[in-house]
């Protein structure tokens, strides 16, 4: 029987390999097969990690056997021992997970030091002052990472120890200093573990792969698997490679470079690096780096390397790297490359410039582009013509603006976001630990850190605005002020800042949208031609169907006529409407509204000019255009607490009587939608007239209006039978009137599951469908979405029992099953029957991927959403083609 094989020396993988080595564990392997400069090492797979938890986070025999034999070759090759004083080999142990998480897992440098080995190390390398410093680096790292001891404590000692020898730099420190640091560091780590520092270097990277494969299932990893929808179960593979040092010397150092530039795509080369230092310290925000462009006057020879393995790393995964590097002795070493992270101005950029190189085609620059990407670039951006109070400027590390209070503090950030409160946070730098104030966050600003730094890298992923490195403004967390030059701000005080400048401006600032073109316009062309879903709008109003058309809308899929009884003036005309006591009554205030409705559905036509409108007629309870009953009864009180006049008070009284007539226990589910047609028809057919009147002047003009009449919550065939019959008469009374012949659909939304099990009788008397998945979801779960997403649902996501907010991702396994049911039925019995969804639902990717496997003609959703249905629709076509 074959033994499971737990462990791959770099030479021995390929890119392909990414489910097994991770995806830095593959990169690595396939730059050492195209003979890149890359230290030797090996990868323990992402199968060892599920094993691991599988034996109770215990390393197995068989792991550590293998380990040890992959240990042993690269000791061959390097010509140095794990452990030996002499010529001590000494490694980095790195998580790498399958999915990018920059930051999110831990990482171990300079592992194999002890206390002999690391004089071996000082005599090998004619620098002890280097090798005590790798020391007290790895006592640093591993105590954290590998034990959990607070990082402040080690950095106090750091920092009492510069200023006991009066030095603000860390490399300025001399070599009694180190030593002295050292002997502290490992006080510290025994008054925190109870155990002494360990010598033995393999007991140590046993401690370390564990902690690494630990760090899998830490908070701030959990929480970035959330945001980004990668899967729990994939576990996290850990690289384990020879040390290359940064740290000896002026003519070493270390950087981070992306292939193009992260923020706006453009192509030149990025990035930043920092002499006699490692990699942590970049990434860690703790030095301001230097520009790469720097490093050519620096080390000319070694940025001539740097710009020939750019390009040949760019031009083999056709895709923007980003590159980890170190330079030893003048001699470039790669430490890893991945796929960058970028903004969306980025993506859609690079996608576009990657086409117009040869390097891909469209289909795979679609593919390359999130739908989340086309969402950000619809952000609003700060009106630059404003007068703006700019108070610093920083590094522009994450396009988009931000205001918001001022916070400091990650945990505050989460709790004001729940309450609803925009935030910005502000931190020296972030670490890790500080991904949910960064997630909660409306931007963020740092004091510390280039461009390459945690804060710059996250927020650029989530598509935050970011300005790092604005060293001009001094923030002090424990005071909970910023201060710059002479200006003061608190903790809540108002500020904004511009991820695209890199300007802090105080107070709020005023936004305004984005205009919309170039690369961005171009992708979203090659979309359409690639689509097969139609992409329609909800507009209830003129300006919604007008900003429809400008985003691409090749259809109103929802028009929801209450909103349009909603306004100021209209109120107390809908009222008297509601309160008559008689038909006749009711019938007279319906004319007064008729010439307003009329003039809605006119201007509305008139925009889609051309282009299919769907209107639904009027769909609440009729209590909801009332007042409130309880606000009303106050109302009365205080009337006769100031003994007004009697004769009001007896009206209000009669009017309390009628809202508590109307009022309802579940108006969701009571008197509305088709049920409000049928016992009042003539609500209905003054709206059909409103929509006739307005399509015949419309069609005197010249114009093209296409209306389609959506009858809303049917459930029986013999409801929308009654209410078609009761349409069709009025359109054909306005027909003979006018002498015109109109061809008006009529259709129904279905938003009830017993209208998705009988939607072969529904549609015998229907012209089309449209799936209403809002209170779809609500009948088919029980929930009323208010009081859901007020009370548990929250808890519910929190705890697994939900995977996404139902009301925001199709609930494809129930709610999904009743929709593949009414198209299954419909189009049994009529093939061609046009089915659409004008849900929320309509405009969310994953939703829009499942409607496209159906077979829907189209999907409707909020103006602002139709670039990225557009989107979304092409690439559920190719992916599923």
């Amino acid at each position: 029987m074959n033994k499971a094989k737990y462990t791959y020396l770099f030479e021995e993988g390929n890119s392909d390999m990414r489910e097994t080595l991770g995806g830095k564990g593959a990169n690595l392997a396939e730059m050492s097969r195209i003979g890149l400069p890359v230290p030797p090492g090996f990868t323990v797979t992402t199968k060892a990690c599920n094993e691991y938890y599988n034996n109770d986070a215990n390393l197995t025999d068989e792991m550590k056997e293998q380990i040890f034999e992959s240990l042993q070759k690269i000791e061959d090759e390097s010509g140095k021992g794990f452990g030996e004083k002499e010529n001590p080999l000494l490694v980095s142990v790195r998580s790498g997970a399958v999915a990018s998480m920059p930051g999110m897992m831990d990482t171990v440098l300079n592992l194999g030091l002890n206390d002999e080995t690391v004089e071996g190390l000082a005599e090998k390398t004619g620098n002890r002052r280097f090798a005590l410093d790798s020391y007290r680096r790895f006592i640093q790292m591993f105590g954290d990472v590998v034990h959990g001891i607070e990082h402040y404590l080690f950095e106090d000692i750091i920092e009492n120890e510069k200023d006991k020898n009066g030095v603000e730099n860390d490399v300025e420190l001399s070599e009694k200093a180190l030593e002295d640091i050292i002997v502290e560091f490992k006080k510290v780590f025994e008054q925190k573990t109870g155990d002494k520092f360990p010598e033995d270097p393999k007991e140590q990277l046993l401690q370390a792969i564990k902690a690494v494969f630990n760090s899998w299932n830490n908070q701030r990893a959990k929480v970035y698997r959330q945001i980004n929808d990668i899967p729990d179960d994939l576990g996290t593979a850990v690289n384990v490679q020879s040390m290359v040092f940064g740290n000896m010397g002026e003519d070493c150092g270390t950087g981070v470079a992306f292939t193009r530039n992260p923020s706006t795509g453009e192509k030149k080369l990025y990035g930043e690096f920092l002499m006699n230092a490692q990699g942590e310290d970049v990434v860690a925000g703790i030095r301001t780096p230097k520009s790469i462009e720097e490093l050519k006057d620096i080390l000319p020879e070694v940025y001539d390397q740097f710009v020939d393995v750019y390009e040949k790393l760019e031009n083999h995964y056709r895709d923007m790297q980003d590159i980890e590097f170190t330079v030893e002795k003048k001699k470039l070493y790669l430490l890893q490359t991945r796929n960058g992270k970028r903004t969306a101005k980025a993506a859609v950029k690079i996608a576009v410039d990657m086409v117009k190189e040869g390097l891909i085609d469209k289909k795979e620059a679609i593919n390359r582009v999130e739908p989340n990407h086309i969402d950000q670039l619809l952000h609003p951006q700060i009106d630059t013509e404003k007068k703006l109070d700019v108070i610093a400027k920083g590094l522009p590390a994450s396009p988009g603006a931000a205001s918001g209070q001022i916070v400091f503090d990650p945990n505050e950030a989460e709790r004001k976001k729940e309450n609803g409160e925009n935030v910005v946070l502000l931190r020296p730098e972030t670490t890790p630990d500080d991904i949910h104030g960064i997630v909660a966050a409306e931007g963020v600003l740092t004091s510390r850190g280039g461009m390459t730094s945690h804060a710059a890298v996250v927020a650029r992923g989530m598509g935050k605005p970011c300005v790092s490195g604005c060293d001009a403004v001094s923030i002090d967390i424990n005071k909970e002020v910023v201060q710059v030059d002479d200006t003061i701000l608190k903790k809540g005080d108002l500020i904004s800042i511009d991820g695209a400048t890199g300007n802090v401006i105080k107070g709020e600032v005023e936004l305004i949208d984005p205009k919309l073109g170039g690369e961005f316009k171009e992708i979203l062309d090659w979309a359409n031609d690639m689509k097969g879903l139609a992409v329609w709008a909800n507009a209830d109003t003129p300006e919604d169907a007008k900003k429809a058309r400008e985003f691409g809308a090749e259809g109103i899929g929802l028009c929801r006529t209450e909103h349009m009884f909603m306004a100021q003036e209209r109120i107390p005309k809908v009222r008297r409407m509601i309160m008559s006591e008689t038909e006749e009554q009711r019938k007279e205030a319906l004319e007064d509204l008729l010439p307003l409705q009329e003039e809605d559905f006119y201007e509305i036509l008139k925009a889609m000019d051309g282009l299919p409108t769907t209107i639904r007629l009027l769909d609440p309870p009729l209590h909801e255009f009332l007042p409130n009953s309880q606000d009303l009864a106050c109302e009365i009180e205080r009337m006769k607490v100031k003994e007004e006049d009697e004769e009001k008070i007896l009206e209000k009284e009669e009017f309390l009587k009628a809202v508590n007539a109307l009022e309802e226990s579940n108006p969701m589910l009571g008197h509305r939608g088709c049920r409000l047609g049928l016992t009042y028809p003539e609500i209905y057919i003054t709206q059909a007239k409103a929509i006739i009147k307005a399509v015949i002047k419309l069609k005197d003009e010249g114009c093209k209006p296409c209306p389609e009449i959506m009858i809303p919550l049917v459930g029986y065939s013999k409801e929308l039978s009654m209410m078609r019959e009761m349409l069709e008469d009025t359109i054909k009374e306005l027909e003979e009137e006018n002498n015109i012949s109109l061809n008006i659909p009529i259709g129904t939304m279905i938003e009830l599951p017993r209208a998705c099990v009988t939607a072969d009788e529904i549609s015998e008397h229907a012209d089309f469908f449209s799936f209403g998945t809002n209170d779809l979801t609500q009948t088919t779960l029980g929930y009323s979405r208010d009081d859901a997403e007020g009370k548990f649902l929250h808890y519910y996501i929190q705890q697994n029992l939900l995977e996404k907010n139902p009301f925001s991702v199709l609930d494809q396994e129930g709610v999904g099953k009743l929709i593949e049911t009414a198209v299954d039925k419909t189009r049994k019995t009529k093939p061609e029957f046009k089915l659409g969804v004008c849900g929320e639902h309509g405009g969310e990717p994953s939703s829009i991927e499942f409607f496209n496997k159906l077979g829907l003609n189209y999907v409707s959703c909020s103006p602002y959403r139709v670039p990225v249905a557009r989107f979304a629709a092409a690439r559920a076509k190719l992916n599923n083609n």
